[in-house]
């Protein structure tokens, strides 16, 4: 510990009935630097706790986002493979449709099917 200038005081001056005097002003400053020194502990402890808090929820919340980017890629690779499966469906229904049109129609090919739904963007 830092005690300014002043000196350690000795045994001799403890002990000393006619040197107490002169010690009681040191008394109380080491009980002040005592107390001072019991409340920036205390301090540090309640900072201490309040950091701990903030890192235990913030942790809570770290979890809560981690399962909840989970169930967003899971929805994500249902839907797009939905998505897949429906352009297979829908290409084939136009296949059939457009490969064995009514009388009189001109034939639209499964290849021109499919280069029409990659230009409108639904690949």
């Amino acid at each position: 510990m830092c005690y300014g200038g002043q000196r350690l005081p000795s045994k001799d001056d403890l002990t000393d009935p006619t040197r107490r005097t002169r010690t009681l002003p040191a008394a109380n400053e080491n009980a002040v630097v005592v107390e001072n020194l019991r409340d920036r502990l205390a301090e540090t402890e309640a900072r201490l706790e309040r950091a701990r808090a903030r890192e235990a929820e913030l942790s809570r919340q770290l979890e809560e986002m981690k399962r909840y980017v989970c169930v967003m890629e899971i929805l994500e690779c249902y839907l797009k493979r939905r998505y897949r499966e429906q352009q297979v469906r829908t290409l084939a229904v136009l296949t059939h449709t457009f490969t064995d049109p009514p009388d009189g129609l001109s034939k639209y090919t499964s290849r021109q099917v499919a280069k029409d739904i990659n230009c409108k963007g639904y690949c």
